[in-house]
């Protein structure tokens, strides 16, 4: 009787973690749509957090990340985010649609070619 009861308690903490992993994405959308990305990145932060436990979430957390990012004209972090799903996912929708958002970056050169940094002594 005991292992059912915490089996049941266990599912029912399973479920409410999906909640609010939903509900977070839920609102990071509906802020980001309102364009106030500064909150959509609070509540994807949030369901980042809900969702350790689901990989599978975590392409479409990062690619909104990579939006609001560009909204806010970072469009380098906003690279990097895709990357880091293309190189993550490489076979999801999410990298599909982030290698379209590095080709738009691209054509409308917010990016720079990566230059390597050159170190030289400070002058005396």
């Amino acid at each position: 009787m005991r292992t059912l009861i915490i089996l049941a308690l266990l599912a029912s903490l399973t479920g409410c973690t999906r909640v609010a992993l939903d509900r977070h994405l839920d609102e990071a959308y509906k802020h980001y749509e309102e364009g106030d990305c500064d909150q959509a990145l609070l509540d994807l932060s949030r369901a980042e957090r809900n969702s350790r436990s689901r990989n599978y979430v975590q392409p479409e957390i990062s690619l909104l990340r990579g939006q609001c990012l560009e909204r806010q004209n970072l469009f380098v972090d906003a690279a990097r985010t895709y990357e880091f799903i293309v190189a993550r996912y490489p076979a999801s929708e999410y990298a599909y649609r982030a290698r379209a958002r590095l080709e738009t970056l691209q054509q409308l050169n917010h990016l720079r070619s990566r230059e390597v940094a050159k170190s030289s002594p400070a002058p005396l």
